[in-house]
């Protein structure tokens, strides 16, 4: 469970680093078109046994800042970390001024450590939510994004 949690945090971290809120950008920055920052505000654990806490960032050994890339459709720390490969995404679709993206990252090799996850971010805010899930373990994730 431990390291299907640092998977999760390291997608949600990258996700949420993208999307640092900024009060002078355009609704277009959001949509997409450029890559985004995305920085984590508050994280949310949750366990089948109905607990649920407070996590921060560093607990869960996620990098700080994520760089959101849909037109290479990746997303990556800031900076870049050796040996961490990039989290793709596999579908991206903009609904209702809202810009959704989704994928699943298998983590360490060898390791059963796999989540699944989906993003959403306000198209005219930057303001994000990222779900994810693994074994045993869901996190929520709020944060905000500036364009890069």
């Amino acid at each position: 469970m431990e390291k299907t949690m640092k998977t999760i945090q390291f997608v949600i971290l990258t996700f949420l680093f993208a999307c640092f809120v900024s009060k002078v950008s355009h609704s277009g920055d959001f949509d997409g078109s450029r890559p985004l920052l995305f920085s984590v505000k508050s994280i949310l654990e949750c366990t089948p046994n109905g607990e649920s806490r407070m996590v921060t960032a560093e607990e869960m050994e996620m990098p700080q800042f994520l760089i959101v890339d849909c037109k290479k459709m990746t997303i990556s720390p800031l900076p870049p970390i050796a040996g961490r490969r990039d989290t793709i995404i596999k579908r991206m679709e903009r609904i209702n001024g809202k810009l959704f993206l989704q994928g699943a990252d298998g983590g360490i090799e060898n390791v059963r450590d796999g989540v699944g996850w989906t993003a959403e971010i306000s198209e005219d805010t930057g303001r994000a939510v990222v779900t994810a899930s693994g074994d045993d373990v869901g996190f929520v994730i709020f944060g905000a994004c500036l364009p890069r």
